[in-house]
């Protein structure tokens, strides 16, 4: 790769700046504190690989974003891999029920877990973020119409799931920086 000693210092100052925001955002994605650091230090490695590309982004930060985002995705779907695995390895006529987890439904993070990725990726920068619509979808590759109608169909799931008051409590605080996301 041959980085110069100012491409080096600058990518810890990235490091810096950004690696406990980017913890947090894995962790709000995978549910999982542990996996949260791992995903971190991983995407930043694959940052400084790709350092020159990182650099020349309009948004940088967005850019790493980006990144946590398609590791956590990877990561939440070889999980769900694995649970159906262990599941029909341990009782393959287990009977299937219709209504919620009532625990998982209880905590914010549980009922952060039930959505689909995407949509759990735009409520958590939105709100727990502080995003813009754009930075959102500057951040996930998508349109800003995609990031209003999935953030706008998360919100109906989760008031659904933790009812309206508390969902509404969960963007009124997370908007302050106090929520529990």
């Amino acid at each position: 790769m041959g980085a110069s000693a100012d491409d080096a210092r600058e990518f810890h100052d990235f490091f810096e700046r950004h690696y406990a925001e980017l913890a947090r955002f894995a962790h709000l994605l995978t549910g999982e504190a542990d996996a949260a650091d791992d995903l971190a230090a991983d995407a930043l490695l694959a940052l400084w690989h790709r350092w020159d590309r990182v650099r020349a982004a309009d948004h940088p930060t967005a850019y790493a974003r980006g990144v946590v985002a398609n590791l956590a995705r990877s990561r939440v779907r070889s999980a769900v891999r694995e649970r159906r695995r262990i599941a029909l390895f341990c009782s393959p006529h287990s009977p299937h029920t219709d209504g919620p987890d009532v625990p998982s439904v209880v905590d914010v993070q549980g009922a952060l877990r039930t959505l689909p990725f995407r949509k759990r990726a735009c409520v958590v920068l939105r709100h727990a973020f502080d995003l813009s619509e754009r930075d959102t979808a500057l951040t996930l590759g998508v349109s800003v119409g995609t990031v209003k109608s999935q953030t706008s169909k998360a919100m109906a799931q989760l008031e659904r799931l933790l009812g309206n008051r508390a969902a509404a409590h969960l963007v009124g605080e997370t908007r302050t920086g106090r929520g529990a996301v």
